[in-house]
Parts: structure tokens; C-alpha cells; sequence
């Protein structure tokens, strides 16, 4: 089976678990970019970001290599805002047809709950069931715990 890690990172921490679930399943490894930045500064991220997500923004996205039809299996990474997941990826299920894959979603957080993002993950990406994954602080709270969750997703993909 052929997977796909599609990902979008703002401080690293999808990017940290991106890479460690494409070493493992020896996936493609796709990092989606905005056209526009979203700032990484304390406020304004919060600002920003939240915007973003409360209007349903979908950014332009630098132009990605992926074809639904090369997959047998999508990986989806975010970080959490405001409790959904983070635009760029509504831009990604707005281009992609990902329906029929077998889907993996894992989100990045400082807490709280999830349920709402994971919910819309699935609603956007036209998928009733999909393997979830959630981390805290994953980046800076490096575990052996946090590897082991991770290879635990990774073992229900494979």
C-alpha cells in the first residue's frame, strides 16, 4: 500500500509527527504552504489563526505534489485552532477527493478537547471512520509515551 502524509505545521509540531509517521510507514511526506503566512508571533497567531478558522477561510496554497489516485492511504496532520483544524487543510479536502482511502488524521494541541476537529476532518473529507491520533505539545513534551501512541496510529494504517 502506497501512503501519503499530508500535513500543515505552523511552530513544527505536525511537522515533528509528520516525519516520525512517514519514517515509519515509509510514506510520502506532503507539507502544504500558503501563499500568505500565517504569523507566528504570540498574538497575532491567535488572532490570525482564529480568524481564519472561525470564517472558513481556504487559503491559496503553494502548489503541492499529490494525486489522490497514487494512495492507498492519506495521513492527515494539523495543528488545533480554536478547536478545528487549521485552514490550509480545508483547502486541501476542497481540492482532493480522498473519499475512498483509508484515512489517518492526527492533530497537534495544547490541550483541550477534539472531538469538534476530528468530527470535521471527517466531514470535510467525505469519510465516515478514520484512525485518530492526538498529542500534546509533541515538539516540546518528546516522550516515550508519545512514540509509542504514534506507532500505535501507525500500526492501525499499515
Amino acid at each position: 500500500m502506497k501512503t501519503a502524509v499530508v500535513y500543515y505545521s505552523l511552530e513544527g509540531d505536525t511537522k515533528f509527527v509528520a516525519e516520525k509517521i512517514a519514517e515509519k510507514l515509509s510514506a510520502d511526506l506532503i507539507e502544504l504552504k500558503c501563499v500568505k503566512a500565517y504569523p507566528t508571533g504570540k498574538v497575532s497567531k491567535f488572532f490570525w489563526g482564529g480568524k481564519s478558522v472561525t470564517f472558513g477561510e481556504k487559503p491559496e496554497l503553494i502548489p503541492y505534489n499529490f494525486n489522490a489516485d497514487d494512495y492507498d492511504v492519506v495521513i492527515i496532520g494539523s495543528p488545533v485552532w480554536a478547536s478545528k483544524y487549521a485552514p490550509p487543510l480545508k483547502t486541501f479536502f476542497m481540492e482532493n477527493d480522498i473519499s475512498d482511502k483509508k484515512l489517518g488524521f492526527f492533530v497537534c494541541c495544547a490541550g483541550g478537547k477534539i472531538d469538534k476537529c476530528f468530527a470535521e476532518m471527517k466531514r470535510d473529507a467525505k469519510h465516515e471512520s478514520a484512525a485518530t491520533l492526538r498529542l500534546v505539545d509533541p515538539l516540546k513534551k518528546q516522550s516515550p509515551e508519545n512514540d509509542a501512541e504514534i506507532d500505535k496510529f501507525c500500526e492501525r494504517l499499515s
